[in-house]
């Protein structure tokens, strides 16, 4: 019992128990908990106090600490939304910011996302709403909008909607990155066809507006929508494959294009909140592996989920693609490699296969998430992410360059496209052939929370298992599997 007592942990171990605390603490507080101001001052004293000391006790402290401050957090948060409860189904005017370029829906109407909301009362109200109204022909990222309609509740991380809303333009806030954004998009189309160019334009900034009806509901039946949805783990694909090329070569221009790729991708993107999640982890793990250091996956994935949903709390409470992004970050850069190590050297060094095992990872992490809260599941979904899903990094490379001459020279685009408009083409004909087999797809099918969690449980025992046949006994919190350098260049940063 001594020694159990005794025993001192990583800090890795207390930054992971404080990161889950808070995520405890804030589903808590969803179901009516609260914390005080002064207990979470309190806690957090105390944890700074006992930090160094690192036994069980602490590791309890720190726990406790991270709990009370998801509960104080996500009950503060939540008070501030109680508002949105006396406003649903009511005709409101409000002045909100444009968080996304508009697009037109099927009801010809113009769709977008706003934040900063302010009523004509002056009182500001936290969240975001789903716009949907007439009366301009354009919106753009950063215009300033005076919006009438009726608001009513809304699923997701929006805090409620608007159709058929009234729009009027206060102030039109020049972008630098919005002018980048648009010229790139129009540079695209002038270079590939139909619905080539929308497909392109929907694995490279998520716009799925303008694509064909048949061709989404090709990649719903073979599970490949979130290629369309610019989610984190487009990024960090593109990210690995990429360090795979270069890192050989030099340490120092694989960083830098690493860098170079993070900040494109969010520039083009307009700042997606996926895509700046995966942003933070990548630039964590690549700082860190720069310097030859470590960040743990658990805590890397733990710390930057803590911190946005401490951000916003409704990411944790309401948000799929939030939950999603995460889990697929936690195949990849977690499952992925435990498996990799278990296959042929010639494997590991094949670029397209270790995507193919990312998107298997990806896909074995996501799927017990996706029938218990979607209730659908592709039977094709596998062979589609073996098939297809290696080749979205080289697409969305070939794409960019199409439509930045497209942009820059259009006289060259003829030659510069072929290639976007052939890899394109394929992914597109692979989609459509696969989602007319036979009970390709189905639907209905949802699964109990319970069932979910039994699921979930069966893989973290697998993790465990696969995890403990690698490593030492102890090291379970401290996994040395990914981001990083060969074994005699690692040094812990926690």
């Amino acid at each position: 019992m001594h020694r159990v007592y005794g025993h001192r942990y990583r800090r890795t171990s207390l930054l992971i128990a404080g990161c889950l605390g808070c995520l405890i603490g804030l589903s808590l507080a969803r179901r009516g908990y609260s914390a005080s101001a002064s207990a979470t001052g309190i806690s957090l004293v105390l944890c700074i106090l006992l930090f160094r000391i690192k036994t069980i006790i602490v590791l309890g402290v720190v726990l406790l600490t991270g709990m009370c401050l998801g509960l104080w957090r996500g009950a503060e948060f939540s008070q501030s939304l109680q508002i949105y409860q006396s406003l649903y189904g009511h005709k409101l005017t409000i002045r909100a910011k444009v968080l996304n370029d508009g697009v037109y829906n099927k009801s010809r109407q113009m769709t977008f996302v706003v934040s900063d909301i302010e009523s004509t009362d002056g009182d500001k109200l936290s969240g975001k709403l789903s716009i949907s109204g007439m009366g301009l022909n354009s919106i753009y990222f950063g215009d300033e909008l005076l919006i009438t309609g009726k608001l009513k509740p809304t699923l997701g991380a929006n805090q409620g909607r608007m159709s058929y809303a009234k729009l009027e333009l206060i102030k039109h806030n020049y972008s630098v990155i919005g002018d980048i954004r648009r010229g790139f998009a129009v540079g695209l189309q002038n270079a590939l066809p139909e619905p080539v160019a929308s497909f392109a334009l929907g694995i490279l900034v998520g716009q799925r507006a303008t694509l064909p009806e048949d061709v989404k509901e090709a990649l719903l039946h073979v599970g490949l929508t979130h290629i369309i949805a610019v989610s984190g783990y487009n990024l960090t694909i593109i990210l690995r494959a990429s360090k795979r090329l270069m890192a050989a070569r030099s340490k120092r221009i694989s960083t830098s294009l690493s860098v170079g790729l993070i900040i494109v991708f969010l520039l083009i993107t307009g700042f997606s909140a996926s895509i700046v999640r995966a942003g933070i982890i990548s630039g964590l793990s690549i700082f860190a592996s720069f310097y030859g250091r470590t960040f743990q996956p658990i805590l890397l994935i733990l710390f930057v989920a803590a911190g946005t949903a401490l951000y916003n709390p409704v990411y944790l409470w309401n948000d799929a693609g939030w939950h999603l992004s995460f889990l697929a970050f936690t195949g990849v850069i977690i499952i992925a490699p435990l498996l990799a190590r278990r296959m042929p050297s010639w494997v590991q060094k094949s670029t397209i296969l270790m995507i193919a095992v990312e998107s298997i990872a990806a896909e074995m992490i996501a799927t017990p998430y996706l029938l218990h809260t979607f209730g659908q599941m592709s039977f094709v979904g596998l062979i589609a992410n073996v098939a297809i899903v290696v080749f979205i990094p080289l697409a969305m490379l070939l794409s960019a360059c199409a439509g930045i001459i497209g942009l820059l020279v259009p006289s060259l685009v003829g030659w510069i496209a072929w290639p976007a408009i052939l890899i394109l083409g394929y992914i597109l004909n692979a989609a459509q052939m696969l989602s007319q087999l036979p009970n390709s797809f189905r639907e209905g099918i949802y699964i109990s929370q319970i069932t979910a969690i039994q699921l979930y449980i069966l893989l973290f025992l697998v993790w465990m298992a696969l995890h403990f046949k690698k490593s030492s006994k102890g090291d379970i919190l401290t996994d040395k599997t990914t981001m990083t350098l060969p074994e005699h260049e690692r040094m812990h940063i926690v």
